[in-house]
């Protein structure tokens, strides 16, 4: 489990093949202060275990599954990803709950940079867009953000100046690919409603938005 607050950036150093996947080392800066194989490590906001350790550098097996399912397939060597460590009892969550489980890949449509805001747009598929609402919560490669607004393509983030230093957003460019992991609370109420046949007041209300 995770809160969507990024410690940091970290580098991608090497990408191996394996049967069944890829070898990720990456760089984790201040994000590898404790970690021991076997310790989860979000990166790009998918959940990933520790294989090996070297110092700052740390080793994930990706399977080709997550890797398809995910921008983690797009990664090379140089890449910056976003990192946080998984949260243990007493810690405090400043974002919100974030499982680590990656929906689906949504893509950059817009890009607004101003003296005044930073704005993105992104295009999540189709099947997501109900648990999208306006102020809600979303993780957008492990950032935990908050929907500034939605139309019926997209959806908008305003992005703070601190959020732009400690993370990879701020590099992120039209048809980039992001990924996505709706609010854990949303999914759970909207199956809840559609599992009591509500799924044409769901559409209403989103179409509301």
């Amino acid at each position: 489990m995770f809160s969507g607050i990024v410690e940091c950036t970290g580098e991608v150093l090497a990408i191996e093949d394996f049967a069944g996947g890829k070898r990720l080392t990456i760089d984790l800066g201040s994000a590898g202060e404790g970690i021991r194989p076997g310790d989860s490590v979000s990166v790009n906001g998918v959940c990933l275990t520790a294989v090996t350790i070297e110092g700052q550098h740390c080793s994930f097996d990706v399977i080709t599954e997550t890797l398809s399912k995910t921008n983690l397939g797009k990664l090379q060597v140089g890449s910056k990803v976003n990192l946080e460590r998984s949260l243990r009892a007493g810690d405090r969550i400043d974002g919100h709950f974030v499982q680590g489980h990656v929906h689906d890949v949504g893509y950059v449509v817009e890009r607004i940079e101003t003296d005044e805001e930073f704005k993105l747009w992104i295009q999540p598929p189709d099947h997501l867009k109900v648990y999208i609402v306006p102020l809600g919560s979303v993780a957008v490669n492990g950032v935990s953000m908050t929907v500034a607004e939605v139309r019926p393509d997209a959806f908008a983030l305003a992005v703070i100046p601190t959020t732009l230093q400690r993370t990879n957003l701020g590099e992120l460019h039209v048809g980039d690919p992001v990924n996505i992991e709706t609010d854990i609370l949303c999914r759970q109420l909207v199956h809840y409603l559609q599992s009591m046949g509500l799924d044409e007041l769901l559409r209403r209300f989103h179409e509301q938005q």
